[in-house]
């Protein structure tokens, strides 16, 4: 509701910050509890946290600007106070977001934010309140003075703390493979924390046979190439094939990449004969994908019957097969 400063008393202005703020807490407590049930993090991004995750270049003075409110995602101090579309979440707030009200009431006009900018988005220095009000308010944009932080990896407003460690993960291994020389058209995205390393030891791995195959050191360069043509890029390919990604929403090719990998392993020690990367794919899929869009899947591709991995003799006992 609009207000005329000229028909407020002081009394009405603290009685309508009162209620202002009373209706933004419990807001923000109502948003909290729906993110308990919805499991989706609701939290404002610690600004410590996030720089000592990324790989930060340097940074300058951009100046005094307008900025997006809804592109302000953290703050340097305050990120326990308010959640994500800053409302406040703890009442020893009220004072100092009541006070920022009545300025507000009164038309007193306020000195701009000190934001540090990180690719499009932004964490509160100093100003929280004054956020957390103006977001309450209807406002679109803010006047900030702004410190850039420069970064080399893409970085936007909807991005969390694990998105966050998961990006400088992926950029060290980036850089441990080489990437721009070794696979510069390839992208290797995982949807979990510490993976990474899991596709290194692969390679490793990869190299190791290779070398032993050779009786020779085999350069890391080609030994990446040759994982990436003979190992990854194949089961990828099943992958899309068969259509998997369907059945594991939120994941990634690489994530199933490691998944159906270790699974085949595991296939192959099971039944001690060699099984196809079709057959893994498959059989993972039918094993592990969840059930709903397992069923909706097969609907509309027309399959009633779930997929199963063809019968394997069993095979006879021997020394590379012992008993389980």
């Amino acid at each position: 509701m609009d207000y005329h400063p000229e028909i407020l008393n002081n009394a009405m202005i603290q009685a309508i910050a009162r209620t202002d703020f009373q209706t933004a807490h419990r807001r923000g407590f109502l948003r909290k509890v729906t993110s308990w049930f919805t499991n989706k993090d609701n939290s404002l991004l610690p600004f410590d946290e996030v720089v000592k995750q990324l790989p930060i270049c340097g940074q300058h003075y951009l100046g005094m600007r307008e900025i997006p409110l809804n592109k302000v995602i953290g703050s340097v101090g305050r990120y326990h106070d308010f959640d994500r579309a800053f409302l406040p979440l703890r009442t020893h707030t009220k004072s100092r977001w009541m006070s920022i009200d009545t300025a507000h009431l009164q038309d007193v006009i306020l000195p701009p934010i000190e934001v540090y900018k990180i690719g499009e988005a932004y964490f509160v220095k100093d100003g929280n309140h004054r956020v957390s009000v103006a977001r309450e308010k209807g406002q679109y944009y803010i006047d900030a003075d702004v410190i850039e932080l420069d970064i080399d990896v893409p970085f936007d407003p909807d991005i969390t703390i694990r998105e966050i460690i998961r990006k400088r993960e992926q950029a060290i291994f980036y850089e441990k493979i080489d990437k721009g020389n070794t696979l510069p058209d390839a992208e290797f995205e995982l949807s979990i924390t510490g993976a990474y390393n899991r596709l290194l030891e692969h390679i490793e791995v990869h190299r190791w046979y290779m070398g032993e195959e050779r009786k020779t050191a085999v350069p890391m360069k080609e030994a990446i190439q040759s994982w990436y043509r003979d190992v990854y890029k194949p089961l990828v390919d099943v992958i899309r094939e068969q259509n998997i990604m369907a059945e594991f929403q939120g994941r990634t090719e690489t994530d199933l990449y490691l998944w159906i990998i270790e699974h085949l392993q595991y296939l192959r020690e099971k039944y001690c004969q060699e099984i196809s990367l079709e057959e893994a794919a498959a059989h993972f899929a039918e094993e592990y994908a969840p059930g709903f869009f397992r069923r909706i899947f097969h609907f509309f591709n027309g399959r009633r019957d779930p997929i199963k991995l063809k019968k394997f003799k069993a095979p006879k006992k021997n020394g590379n097969c012992p008993d389980s």
